[in-house]
């Protein structure tokens, strides 16, 4: 396998090493890669990772080596590790080699921004990434999304309705390019309602609340909480005038958490429900508040996304650090729900050399087992990886890392007929894989 090191000049030029070949990240370890790459997928991009040295494997010694300078042409220059962003659908396998100086102290290496870096390197004239492929659903394409049309479509909607909600989305779907945000236009699949201001986490770094030491957040959160009435009417529009795998969903993760609103929620689900019966009704939450979650199942919320990091109760407080809940709230939550008769998900935020640790994927297998989730979203978790493995040390369970794609292994033989994927189901296809 010789895939060749890519490494980015201050412009973000990308070049491929004459001699070094890649190396790729678990952990705090760097090493030669131990399985093949796969073609750089439809929607993926080659990002540089400012600051960062890359690291290579000498192609004859077999040795890992630091990149410090390189000379292109009649340049001499110092060049910074270069990774990629995969598209959704997809599970990174590895995380980028490069050096790790101490984080915001060095002039020039920031800490990155919230995005999941994935190694990639260059095979022949192509690039590649480490990646699975684990959910195949064209619905989700990048090509069906930021289409010319979607400016008039948002424009349209914002004429037809003063809901606060829309003018949010409308930041979400053209600013953020958020697919869900822009399906709510589209009116086709699953489309969000922003329903919360406020969270009763503050994970290490937030989507849409800037942290101190952390880079600006990538998106921002409604200003105001929307009213039951205000929600219901974004969801009756959607549900009965939208095509293909039609669901809403409360609570996305550029936003507060839902729980925290359950009222507001619940009345909002029981308006929606008495003005139609036709697709789903769905909350990504964290899973803090089991009485909440279990009034809005009988209610009418009919799937629920839980998202955690670890089924470690340390690990998973280091990240998430929450206010006035833990684990076991998480975990009673989950059961709440299936005994109320909601299609459950856990969104697991993964991170090679740590989500895949030999007692990690021990405990994460226990809980699948025990509360009877009916899918597993495998969710590369977006942070800068140094960030993440210093939140992580010392925390959660230990034992070798055995392997992304030995872990997707694990789960999916943990609970017979368990859906392991990265996208929400709809009612019609929940029991059709």
């Amino acid at each position: 396998m010789q895939t060749r090191l890519l490494f980015a000049d201050d412009r973000g030029r990308v070049y491929d090493h004459p001699d070094l070949l890649a190396a790729v990240r678990s952990g705090d370890d760097v090493s030669p890669p131990s399985e093949r790459p796969v073609p750089l997928p439809p929607g993926a991009t080659l990002t540089m990772l400012p600051g960062r040295r890359p690291v290579g494997v000498d192609r004859a010694t077999g040795a890992v080596v630091v990149l410090r300078e390189v000379k292109v042409g009649r340049r001499t220059l110092v060049p910074h590790a270069v990774g990629a962003t995969l598209p959704p659908g997809w599970t990174r396998t590895f995380l980028p080699a490069a050096s790790r100086p101490a984080l915001a102290t060095v002039e020039g290496t920031p800490v990155l921004p919230q995005w999941a870096y994935t190694a990639a390197a260059l095979d022949g004239d192509a690039p590649v990434v480490w990646a699975l492929h684990t959910d195949r659903r064209r619905h989700w394409s990048p090509a069906a999304h930021s289409t010319p049309d979607l400016p008039r479509i948002v424009e349209g909607t914002l004429a037809a309705s003063a809901n606060p909600i829309y003018r949010q989305l409308s930041r979400c779907a053209l600013e953020w390019r958020c697919f869900t945000a822009q399906n709510t236009f589209y009116l086709r699949d699953e489309g969000a309602i922003p329903s919360s201001a406020a969270c009763n986490a503050a994970c290490v770094g937030c989507l849409s609340e800037t942290q101190d030491g952390m880079p600006p957040s990538s998106h921002e959160r409604i200003a105001v909480a929307p009213t039951a009435e205000e929600m219901a009417e974004v969801a009756i529009r959607h549900l009965t005038r939208a095509r293909g795998k039609v669901m809403v969903s409360f609570g996305q993760g550029c936003e507060g958490e839902p729980l925290v609103r359950w009222k507001e929620i619940e009345r909002a689900i029981r308006l929606v429900r008495a003005a139609t019966a036709r697709g789903s009704i769905h909350a990504n939450t964290n899973g803090s508040l089991p009485a909440a979650l279990r009034r809005l199942v009988r209610a009418g919320l009919d799937s629920a996304r839980v998202s955690l990091n670890s089924a470690s109760p340390d690990l998973y407080a280091a990240y998430y650090r929450p206010r006035g809940y833990g684990l076991a709230d998480v975990a009673r939550s989950i059961r709440a729900a299936k005994a109320a008769g909601a299609y459950v998900a856990l969104n697991l935020l993964t991170f090679p050399g740590v989500t895949d640790r030999e007692g990690e994927v021990e405990r994460l297998c226990r809980l699948v087992a025990r509360t009877g989730v009916d899918q597993v979203q495998t969710r590369p978790l977006a942070i800068d990886p140094d960030v993440y493995v210093e939140v992580a040390r010392g925390s959660g369970a230990g034992g070798r890392p055995i392997g992304i794609r030995a872990l997707v292994a694990a789960l999916r033989a943990a609970r017979p007929g368990l859906v392991v994927g990265n996208f929400s189901r709809a009612k019609r296809e929940r029991r059709t894989e």
